[in-house]
């Protein structure tokens, strides 16, 4: 089993929840995070006053798959937030090992609660 964390754009979520259907992965937590990358963040101006914004606004998924599942939660991720454009800022995928999950209505643990 494996914990999948991704750090998206916003504009991309709906792009990523289709791809992730596709391959028949229904189940994720969606946050609203902030953070900065390669393009530390931006200028921005408000009111004629300059202010830098280092911290953008992104989409942070939590996904647990079994092992099989894996590669294709990767790849749909990767054609969903990627889109038609490779800039700057289109996200990252982060694999963890993850060592149990239990589903608490059924008590089901491992492979089974997921």
């Amino acid at each position: 089993m494996k914990y999948v964390i991704a750090i998206i754009r916003p504009e991309r979520l709906d792009a990523v929840k289709r791809e992730l259907q596709k391959v028949e992965v229904n189940r994720l937590t969606a946050s609203s995070v902030s953070g900065y990358g390669a393009q530390k963040g931006h200028l921005e101006i408000y009111r004629a006053m300059e202010f830098e914004a280092d911290l953008l606004e992104k989409i942070k998924l939590e996904i647990a798959v079994n092992d099989e599942f894996l590669q294709p939660t990767i790849e749909a991720i990767k054609r969903g937030a990627k889109g038609s454009e490779e800039s700057i800022g289109s996200g990252k995928i982060f694999v963890l090992p993850l060592e149990n999950v239990i589903r608490i209505r059924t008590d089901e643990s491992g492979p089974a609660a997921i």
